[in-house]
């Protein structure tokens, strides 16, 4: 566990432990003097809503980790990608204030959301970002669709260590009995020992029991769309998106195809899109 400590109070501590911080005295001072330690302040959202059964079970996983505050969409906001509010005003209500746990509703996109929180309610940037649990698959393409996912993603620019959980399950009852024991052993480790700088991961659920974490790779993939269409009463067609997916890697790391398999897949994942591969190639292309 990390705690913030004022110089102060610090001073207290090795004169009360002859000098020794190790992890058991800085627990048993944490206990003890409750007060005089700053827990990790650990911010969550998601896309699926704050009164999800994803993000209530996240929280409640959560919250003996440290101080836990959640701001999260008013309501379903899926497939909204980095996608921000302008031109209209915001509204965030405050659902819930304790010690250690405070609950946020805003009108707006899971960036959004992010965004508020880091300007507004916490007023400086957390320790700890965690998205989800999202009721649906995040792996392949699926994460440039993402809302949890680019919460993640603007955590992760600001420099803040975060993660996105997903449950490949879109149903709103969705079981997590299975995949909370994996969600609490990669949140205590990230906590415990934070992430490499500019990367963030990408997590992603079977539905069903669970083999254990294996690390990979996004899978190559795309959709093909399939518009359903029905007619208005005047005359006019409204189309709902549907569609397939199709993978094109056969790699076993692929994280689709690691889910196949009935594992947990883990992503590292970066902000920067730039393709370093082709940087040479296309330089000496156009800088002539």
């Amino acid at each position: 566990m990390r705690y913030r400590v004022s110089k102060e109070n610090l001073a207290e501590m090795k004169k009360q432990y002859n000098n020794c911080l190790c992890e058991d005295c800085l627990t048993f001072y944490a206990k003890k003097t409750d007060n005089m330690i700053e827990k990790p302040l650990i911010f969550v959202t998601n896309d699926d809503g704050y009164l999800s059964n994803g993000i209530r079970a996240l929280i409640d996983i959560l919250k003996p980790m440290g101080k836990v505050v959640s701001v999260a969409p008013l309501r379903e906001m899926s497939g909204q990608s980095h996608s921000i509010t302008v031109g209209k005003p915001l509204s965030l209500s405050c659902i819930s204030k304790t010690k250690d746990f405070e609950e946020y509703a805003l009108d707006g996109t899971p960036v959004d959301c992010v965004k508020m929180a880091f300007d507004k309610v916490l007023c400086r940037k957390p320790d700890f970002l965690f998205a989800g649990i999202n009721h649906g698959s995040n792996v392949s393409i699926n994460t440039i669709y993402s809302g949890t996912m680019a919460a993640v993603m603007e955590g992760c620019s600001e420099g803040v260590a975060s993660v996105g959980f997903s449950l490949c399950n879109d149903s709103k009852e969705s079981d997590f009995a299975y995949c909370l024991p994996f969600v609490e052993k990669i949140a205590k480790e990230v906590v415990s020992n934070g992430l490499a700088k500019d990367v963030c991961l990408n997590v992603n659920f079977p539905d069903g029991e669970i083999k254990g974490i294996k690390v990979g790779h996004q899978a190559k993939g795309y959709w093909s769309e399939d518009f359903k269409v029905s007619e208005q009463r005047d005359g006019k067609s409204i189309f709902w998106l549907g569609g397939e997916y199709h993978c094109e890697d056969e790699s076993p790391l692929a994280d689709w195809n690691l889910i196949k398999e009935d594992y947990a897949a883990v992503v590292p994942m970066q902000v920067d899109f730039t393709a370093y591969k082709v940087l040479e190639n296309i330089k000496n292309r156009f800088e002539k």
